[in-house]
C-alpha cells in the first residue's frame, strides 16, 4: 500500500533533552492509526513535526513522499486538530467553516453543517464563549469535515460527555468507511477507541515501544492471579511486565511472546487467568520499558 507517512531515525532534542529518540515506522494510505502513551512522552512532539509545526533535530521525515517543511502540497492533505485548539476571538462558529472550506481541498460543506446540527453547536457563537465540550466539537467537525488524506485528532474529546464521545466514534467510522483516509487518534481513552483502531504505536520518553498492528497487540497479554508460589512457577519462562502483590496473593501481567497461554495448566494450579485490555497493556508497558522493547513482536 502507498506511505503516507515515512519516518527513519528521527530525533528532536532541547539542548541535552530528547523528546523524540532514534524513532522509525511508516503509516499506511487510509488506515486509523492510535498514537499513545503517557503525558510528555512525545506525542504531539510527533505529530507537530508531521504537520511542520516543529522541525525533527536529525533523521528524515517525509509526508506524502516529501518534506513537509513549507510545503503547501503537502500541508493542504493534512488536518490536524489539536488539543485546546485556537481560533481568532473575532471568529465565530460559522466563520471557522467559512475559513475551513478555503483551506481544505476536499472540505465537505453539507456534511459540516450536518455535524453542527448533531452536536448543537450554535454558528453565531465565538469560540471563547463556548463550553469546553463544545469547543473541542467544533475541532471535531473541522477534522471530519475536511476529509483531509491525513487527518489527526490530537485528544479529540476534552470536555465531551459520554453520548457526544460516542457521536464522534460513530460518525468517523460511517464516514472513514465512505472516503477512507489515513487518521491518527492520540487519546487516553483508549478503550473507548480501541475497536477503531487498525495499528497502534506506542511512544513511552520519546522512544518507540510498540509499532504493531491492532489485531496482532489484542490478546498479547493476560493476567494470572492465585498463590505467590504457584503463580510465580507459572511465569518462570514468561516476559512479566507487571507484577502486583496483596496478602498471600500474587497478580502477574504476562506477554505472550512465543509461549503459549496454557489454561488447563493454569487451571490444575488454581490459578485465574483474565484479560488485558489494550489500555491495561499501554499502562503496564509505558511503566518501565526496558526489559519490554520487542517483547510484544515475538
Amino acid at each position: 500500500m502507498k506511505k503516507v507517512v515515512e519516518i527513519t531515525q528521527l530525533d528532536k532534542t532541547y539542548g541535552e533533552f530528547k523528546a523524540i529518540e532514534n524513532v522509525t515506522f511508516t503509516m499506511e494510505e487510509n488506515k486509523i492509526y492510535g498514537l499513545l502513551g503517557r503525558n510528555g512522552a512525545g506525542k504531539t512532539t510527533l505529530m507537530k513535526m508531521l504537520t511542520a509545526q516543529l522541525f525533527p533535530t536529525s533523521g528524515d521525515l517525509k509526508v506524502f513522499g516529501e518534506n513537509p517543511e513549507e510545503n503547501a502540497r503537502v500541508l493542504s492533505q493534512i488536518c490536524f486538530i489539536k488539543e485546546s485548539q485556537k481560533y481568532p476571538d473575532s471568529f465565530t462558529v460559522n466563520d471557522i467553516l467559512k475559513v475551513s472550506k478555503s483551506l481544505f481541498p476536499n472540505w465537505d460543506e453539507e456534511y459540516a453543517y450536518s455535524l453542527i446540527k448533531d452536536f448543537n453547536l450554535p454558528l453565531k457563537r465565538k469560540p471563547k464563549k463556548l463550553s469546553r465540550g463544545m469547543h473541542s466539537a467544533v475541532g471535531i467537525v473541522v477534522g471530519l469535515a475536511s476529509r483531509a488524506p491525513l487527518t489527526i485528532f490530537d485528544e479529540p474529546y476534552l470536555g465531551l460527555d459520554a453520548v457526544s464521545r460516542g457521536l464522534f466514534y460513530d460518525r468517523l467510522m460511517e464516514d472513514y468507511s465512505e472516503h477512507p483516509r489515513t487518521v491518527i487518534l492520540s487519546t487516553h481513552l483508549i478503550d473507548e477507541v480501541s475497536n477503531l483502531l487498525e495499528h497502534i504505536l506506542v511512544i513511552d520518553k520519546g522512544r518507540l515501544i510498540i509499532n504493531e498492528e491492532a489485531e496482532n497487540l489484542r490478546g498479547t497479554a493476560y493476567t494470572v492471579t492465585g498463590q505467590v508460589a504457584k503463580v510465580e512457577a507459572f511465569i518462570s519462562d514468561k516476559e512479566v511486565i507487571h507484577r502486583e502483590p496483596f496478602g498471600g496473593l500474587l497478580s502477574a501481567t504476562v506477554i505472550h511472546g512465543k509461549n503459549s497461554l496454557d489454561r488447563n495448566l493454569a487451571a490444575a494450579n488454581g490459578l485465574e487467568i483474565s484479560p488485558v485490555s489494550l489500555q491495561q497493556l499501554v499502562v503496564h508497558v509505558t511503566k518501565d520499558k526496558s526489559s519490554l522493547e520487542g517483547a510484544v513482536a515475538q
